[in-house]
């Protein structure tokens, strides 16, 4: 067995420590930068990949979600920039780099963690979506950059207006290759790959290969080598993730929902529903009960979820509601809980789902809340994934078990603590304001009330008026009838 063979075996936390990012020969500035926020030691696929990626070797990535696949290229990316250019950027300012993403919020992230990883490089990163005006992104482009992440469609766009110039492409990098081929990505990818050189080193990462990912790395990669973290017989989710599954009724899943987010080892959470309606009335139905929440689904523009998505990260908000939209790369710091509110389509999704938390060597909560309907759907995922769960628990919010898996306080109820007492509060305010009101108040609020009563007539009613009160009725208009344009007085 070859060495390469033996790191394949090695778990992450075998890996990690035994080498540093200076030790794998990035480029000081980058491993610098690195280090300022605390990251010294790689992952199993960052310790796999690195070498041979900064030799410029196509590569196939395969790596379990939350592992770090995006340092695992996106240092690599940049220690080629430096090194291709020997440190003197290109006066044409053209992308020398393109990453590809799924997903606007995927994308984002990877944006991120380039700036972060190339700050002290002074990399001109420029993250390309839609759902956002052009003006910027051209702006941004005519002043030229080095690295290019973005979504399928609008690089697509803008490179079929000219506008991005893919021409000078040096590294290429698919991200998440599994999830654009469920979105059906794929011929925007194979139309992209044709704007860019031949000779480009090309680099594809995704947590499973299905058979078309593969087709299609062997028709754009050159002899590509094969990465896989983990050995053969490695689980898909990540074993530092503790997981849950109760059977449960819907109109329980609330008050489940609300006291989860108050066990004794809650922080971040999110919660993950199937439908836009279903994430948006979670999400309305928390904050009622007194949690600082948010969604992001895709009825909201893009502003709208990158300011919840801000406020998540910041901690201004801990619980974050979502469909699928945000279920691939988003990474969180400190996301203690996954929750599923409704049973996931698929193992992949699961997987990907509750990789939101548990990542780069954390442990984690995933909870899974099954409908009664979907119990033959989980037990597929539990043979697929091997969890050994098939028969979920019959839970309810006053189940004893409840409490005990998630250390929730005993005499924990659906509302955030400061929730009631604000609630009495306002309503003891009420109380008092209406006490205290004026006669002109209350003769107000009455003639409002009359006011809009005028709407609702009944067909008992037939077609009189609605009357108003004294203070506002006009005199009647008579209404004057006429014959051939000549005035008809009223026999007497």
């Amino acid at each position: 067995m070859s060495s390469l063979e033996k790191v394949r075996t090695l778990s992450d936390n075998e890996i990690a420590g035994s080498d540093t990012f200076a030790d794998l020969g990035i480029h000081e500035s980058i491993t610098s930068a690195l280090a300022e926020t605390g990251i010294v030691h790689p992952f199993a696929i960052q310790t796999l990949a690195i070498p041979l990626a900064i030799q410029g070797s196509d590569l196939i990535g395969q790596a379990r979600t939350g592992t770090g696949k995006t340092l695992a290229f996106g240092v690599s990316l940049l220690h080629r920039m430096v090194t291709l250019s020997d440190g003197e950027k290109p006066a044409h300012g053209k992308p020398r780099a393109l990453v590809v993403c799924p997903t606007r919020e995927l994308a984002l992230q990877v944006g991120r963690d380039m700036d972060m990883a190339g700050k002290h490089l002074k990399m001109r990163v420029l993250t390309i979506y839609g759902g956002t005006s052009y003006d910027d992104q051209l702006d941004a482009l005519d002043k030229g950059i080095d690295i290019a992440v973005g979504t399928p469609g609008r690089l697509l766009d803008l490179a079929d207006r000219g506008a991005l110039d893919l021409s000078q492409i040096q590294v290429l990098v698919l991200d998440e290759a599994d999830e654009m081929l469920d979105l059906g990505f794929l011929p925007d990818i194979e139309r992209l790959l044709r704007k860019t050189p031949h000779n480009r080193q090309t680099m594809l990462f995704s947590a499973t290969m299905p058979a078309p990912i593969l087709a299609l790395a062997r028709a754009t990669l050159n002899k590509p080598i094969n990465i896989r973290a983990e050995g053969h017989d490695a689980q898909m989710t990540v074993p530092d993730i503790e997981q849950f599954v109760y059977q449960a009724h819907d109109l329980d899943k609330p008050e489940i929902v609300a006291r989860i987010l108050q066990g004794r080892q809650t922080s971040k959470v999110m919660v993950f529903c199937r439908t836009k309606r279903a994430a948006q009335r979670l999400t309305d139905e928390l904050v009622d009960r007194g949690f600082a929440a948010a969604s992001i689904h895709g009825d909201l523009n893009q502003q709208a979820r990158e300011r919840a998505l801000k406020k998540f990260r910041s901690g201004t908000i801990v619980v974050l509601v979502a469909t699928d939209v945000a279920a691939r790369g988003i990474d969180i710091p400190d996301v203690s809980h996954v929750i599923n509110y409704e049973c996931p389509d698929t193992d992949a999704t699961y997987v990907h789902r509750i990789g939101r938390t548990g990542r780069a060597g954390n442990t984690g909560v995933a909870v899974t809340l099954v409908d009664w309907s979907d119990l033959h759907r989980w037990k597929l995922i539990d043979q697929q994934l091997k969890l050994g769960k098939p028969e979920p628990v019959e839970t309810y919010s006053s189940s004893p078990h409840l409490y005990t898996d998630l250390d929730i306080p005993e005499g924990t109820k659906g509302r955030a603590p400061g929730a009631v007492a604000a609630r009495e509060r306002a309503e003891a305010s009420r109380r008092g304001t209406g006490e205290r009101r004026s006669s002109s108040q209350r003769a107000a609020g009455e003639a409002g009330g009359t006011r809009r009563r005028r709407h609702r007539v009944t067909e008992s009613e037939g077609d009189q008026p609605a009357k108003e009160p004294t203070a506002e009725r006009k005199p009647r208009r008579r209404r004057r009838r006429t014959r051939a344009g000549v005035e008809v007085k009223p026999e007497s």
